[in-house]
């Protein structure tokens, strides 16, 4: 009779888990999954770069008055001085028009552009609670953000430039006029104080936290963010570079040019000038350097062409290897018209 051995360890089979318990696994450590993605100790604070979001101002001043320069050249043939009386109107339908193109379709200005940024609606972030990690989260703004953002940086602008041109040209500030005039005087005064002390405290905010860089941008909550992790902020030197360069070109000729002989220079480059029929077609009485007569005429030798005395003294003193201003011959020596010469 066949018996089956006995274990060598005396203990039963483990059976194997069923199929389906993986299953159960994952839906049990489901829940706790989604609660540990969605505690806020999970959110990672990004810092937006300040110097980026200030050159971006800095390059959408630049792109207006590029584009205002190049409008201006259009209108050059017409009245001088009556495009000067629609300037506000101008820089008005420049900024309208960065707008239409940029933000009201969901797109960065020029400038805002090329420092990788973007405006993002940080009331809806901030109410949908979620992890910002790397910039891109977050909706755009919205229509009525979009409006406000024309009306304050276009209309406010446009308006509060007509206001100083008007009350300036109405001399509403001179204590002639009436009380009135006056008072709106004052109390335009004390508007543009106040907006400016708020622009400043805006600014010291601004450099502390990084967010909002003017009243505009805090008042309708939208936030310069990254629009893409991956692009890095770029840096070109060469713009920096040529300016200096040209800085240091300009600096150096107003060291030298003072340093120069105007006259000098001119007749070492006379020989090598093509209009050499002129100074044979010179009346020969004029004294070549001051254009008049010689009140004390002298000549110079060899040549013997005449000049001023005090003319041609204080060149031959300046520089002892002066050259004729007529002919280009070197002065050896000057003699009184009809007298002996002279060293």
């Amino acid at each position: 009779m066949d018996t089956e051995p006995p274990s060598s360890s005396g203990a039963t089979p483990s059976t194997p888990p069923p199929q389906d318990a993986w299953i159960h696994t994952y839906n049990s450590f489901l829940p706790l999954w989604h609660s540990l993605s969605l505690s806020p100790q999970s959110t990672i604070p990004i810092t937006i770069s300040r110097v980026n979001q200030v050159d971006a101002a800095r390059l959408d001043v630049e792109m207006s008055a590029m584009l205002k320069e190049q409008l201006v050249k259009v209108f050059s043939l017409m009245k001088p001085g009556m495009l000067f009386q629609y300037e506000a109107e101008l820089d008005a339908f420049l900024e309208f028009l960065i707008w239409r193109f940029s933000i009201w379709v969901d797109k960065p200005t020029p400038g805002i552009a090329l420092m990788n940024l973007r405006y993002r609606n940080e009331r809806a972030s901030e109410s949908r609670q979620k992890a910002v990690r790397t910039g891109l989260e977050g909706p755009g703004l919205t229509v009525a953000q979009k409006l406000w953002y024309c009306i304050a940086t276009v209309g406010g602008q446009y308006i509060w430039a007509r206001l100083q041109s008007f009350s300036a040209f109405r001399r509403w500030g001179d204590t002639e006029q009436r009380s009135l005039a006056q008072r709106i005087w004052i109390l335009l005064q004390r508007i543009e104080g106040i907006y400016r002390a708020a622009s400043f405290g805006n600014l010291l905010i601004f450099l502390c936290t990084g967010r909002y860089r003017n009243l505009i941008e805090r008042a309708l909550r939208a936030r310069l963010v990254y629009g893409s992790p991956n692009m890095n902020r770029a840096v070109s030197f060469e713009y920096m570079n040529r300016q200096l360069v040209w800085n240091e070109f300009s600096e150096m000729l107003l060291l030298l040019l003072p340093l120069l002989n105007s006259s000098s220079v001119r007749n070492l480059f006379r020989p090598f000038s093509k209009d050499k029929s002129s100074s044979s077609a010179e009346d020969d009485t004029l004294c070549p350097i001051c254009r008049a007569t010689p009140t004390i005429p002298f000549v110079a030798i060899p040549c013997q062409h005449r000049y001023c005395y005090y003319c041609l003294r204080t060149r031959c003193a300046a520089a002892p290897s002066y050259r004729c201003s007529r002919c280009s011959e070197p002065v050896s020596a000057m003699q009184r018209h009809g007298g002996a010469p002279s060293e």
